[in-house]
């Protein structure tokens, strides 16, 4: 398996742009293994007997036209928990963010067919009110060469920067995928330079919580396949007063310790 080693040069990319792109994160049998869970994931087949949290697209219920999205397929899929709780993912994330250690969030199982719609442009940590301290890295994996034209996930450069804005109005199949971008940029007195991230199958970047990112349609003639493991502090707590309807659930009454087989710890230093 390779083994994800950070360079001074990836850490001065990520300070400036935040996200870097780091190379060969997956060999090629692992990208085809990853690539034969898909099929059977979308179609309810759990190789563990355990759902993943969220399920957002299933075969024969769902519009064919919206990007498929599963999250925290890890606990579904042996396969796909073999890559997103990866230590070398954990540490790379906790290097890049200053972490003493890093857990798993969640993750994301991403299939995007050919004509399949957009993902709205968003920032992670806007999503994290539920937890302290709230920050965010991402991992994200291409089982697929990426290009632009195929609806590759794309960054604003510099936008980790940014003040952090709320929720977007539309995350699935919107119209316009940046309009949520564009009025934060507006904001902050800033013209986005949108980067379509073109890698191979196998390549990663990973990602600042506050980087505006998403993906438009996939006017490819192939499929854009991805797993993505989203990384917090490893000391990261339930917050006091917010919850989340669907991750709150794995909660204790009483107290605000995340629990590991829930969120396990990828890396402590």
């Amino acid at each position: 398996m390779p083994e994800i080693a950070l360079e001074p040069s990836h850490h001065k990319t990520f300070r400036q742009n935040g996200f870097v792109i780091v190379r060969n994160v997956l060999s090629h049998n692992e990208i085809d293994a990853a690539r034969s869970r898909f099929e059977p994931l979308f179609r309810g087949e759990f190789e563990t007997g355990v759902a993943p949290d969220e399920w957002n697209w299933r075969e024969g219920r769902d519009d064919p036209s919206l990007t498929r999205q599963i999250c925290n397929g890890w606990r579904a899929d042996k396969t796909i928990a073999s890559i997103v709780l990866r230590d070398d993912i954990g540490r790379a994330c906790a290097q890049l963010r200053g972490w003493a250690g890093a857990r798993i969030n969640q993750d994301n199982v991403i299939w995007k067919p050919p004509a399949t719609k957009p993902l709205g442009f968003h920032q992670d940590e806007s999503y994290q009110h539920w937890n302290i301290p709230g920050e965010m890295m991402t991992c994200w994996i291409t089982l697929d060469d990426a290009s632009s034209s195929g609806g590759t996930i794309e960054y604003v450069r510099g936008s980790h920067l940014w003040p952090l804005s709320g929720q977007i109005e539309q995350f699935h199949a919107p119209d316009d995928p940046a309009a949520d971008l564009r009025a934060a940029a507006k904001a902050a007195g800033i013209e986005p330079e949108f980067v379509p991230i073109e890698v191979t199958a196998g390549d990663a970047v990973i990602h600042h919580g506050r980087t505006w990112h998403g993906s438009r349609s996939n006017r490819g003639t192939t499929p854009r396949r991805s797993v993505i493991a989203h990384c917090m502090d490893a000391n990261s707590r339930y917050h006091p007063v917010n919850d989340h309807p669907i991750y709150g659930q794995h909660r204790q009454a009483g107290s605000d310790i995340m629990p590991d087989d829930i969120f396990p710890i990828l890396y402590a230093r």
